[in-house]
């Protein structure tokens, strides 16, 4: 693995590092069995996926196939080599016609606006997933969810652990456990391997919970701590995390808690930020202690630590911000505790 740089100064370095295999992906690729196929490429996420995935295929030297799926064109990653293909996931026929893998990675889903048009997010959040779940039977599944169909947990409990139940709170969440459950349905009725990804939060330079408080230090607002916790994972960590779970897909669906190993203070986060953009930080609301946390220590077990630790995070993104670095402009609304996003 090389050095993590100083600083990252364009688009094109971030991409780069984000999709930067670490060797034990390497190693996993040279080991999985077919082809891979991601579902939802186009969102936040799924772009740095997909060439990660590219690249760790390249660099074990396999001849796997990487196919990216999505509602719309993705001509950025057909350039790179990448198999692009264009399905409406809501049309169970057009679902039936993508080309069987023995390996997905499911991240299509709905967050941003859930508040005011509800029924788009159940039907994209749970008939979805029941589309690809009975079409893709004989597939291994990694399924993006989120550690918010948890509870709002107080910060001295440590966190929910893959044992703890779901208890989501507002519709956001529920139709997010509704998505679990469906992959849940058919692992039961015949046999489908899944693992539940439960994932909060990833972070790169241009989205997230750090750049959200550092932009408002930048900007001169305040910042709200009434939640005054969060664990964060590096976006390409927590991709390369995703890819070798793959593993673990089993029927009954196993249960991964995705983030990084620190649950840290906002305040202080924010105060960190205020000396490296020389700025003063305000505050609004007061902690209550309670917050949408995730213990990943089984995670931590398996893949070891983060290759991005946190102060790294905050120091890119610090210069990123400054610099006057872009923002894919969809703030994560860490805040919420009633579950309206």
């Amino acid at each position: 693995m090389n050095m993590l740089p100083d600083k990252i100064n364009s688009e094109n370095e971030l991409e780069e590092i984000l999709s930067r295999p670490s060797d034990p992906l390497v190693e996993f690729m040279r080991t999985l069995d077919g082809d891979l196929m991601i579902l939802g490429a186009g969102g936040k996420i799924g772009p740095t996926m997909c060439r990660l995935a590219k690249r760790a295929v390249e660099a074990a030297g396999v001849g796997k196939e990487i196919l990216a799926v999505d509602v719309v064109p993705l001509p950025a990653l057909e350039g790179i080599g990448i198999h692009t293909l264009t399905c409406d996931l809501l049309d169970l026929k057009s679902v039936e016609g993508l080309p069987r893998v023995e390996n997905i990675i499911f991240m299509a889903g709905r967050k941003f606006g859930s508040t005011g048009n509800q029924p788009l997010t159940w039907a994209i959040n749970v008939i979805v997933p029941y589309h690809v779940a009975h079409t893709f039977t004989d597939s291994r599944i990694a399924s993006f969810s989120t550690g918010c169909v948890y509870p709002v947990m107080h910060v001295f409990d440590g966190g929910p652990t893959e044992e703890t139940p779901p208890d989501p709170i507002g519709e956001y969440s529920m139709s997010c456990l509704g998505r679990e459950r469906m992959f849940d349905y058919e692992s039961t009725a015949n046999g489908l391997k899944v693992v539940h990804i439960r994932l909060n939060y990833a972070v790169e330079l241009r989205y997230g919970v750090i750049f959200d408080v550092a932009s408002k230090v930048w900007n001169g607002e305040a910042v709200d701590v009434t939640t005054g916790f969060a664990n964060v994972i590096w976006q390409g960590d927590a991709c390369s995390q995703v890819i070798r779970s793959l593993d673990l897909a089993e029927s009954p669906p196993a249960i991964l808690n995705v983030t990084g190993p620190e649950t840290f203070s906002v305040r202080q986060v924010a105060l960190q930020f205020g000396k490296l953009l020389a700025k003063k930080v305000e505050f609004t609301g007061k902690e209550n202690g309670m917050a949408y946390l995730n213990n990943a220590s089984y995670a931590a077990e398996l893949f070891g630590y983060p290759s991005v630790p946190l102060a790294k995070v905050i120091e890119w993104t610090a210069n990123w911000i400054k610099t006057g670095g872009t923002s894919l402009g969809k703030p994560t609304h860490f805040e919420t505790q009633d579950g309206k996003y």
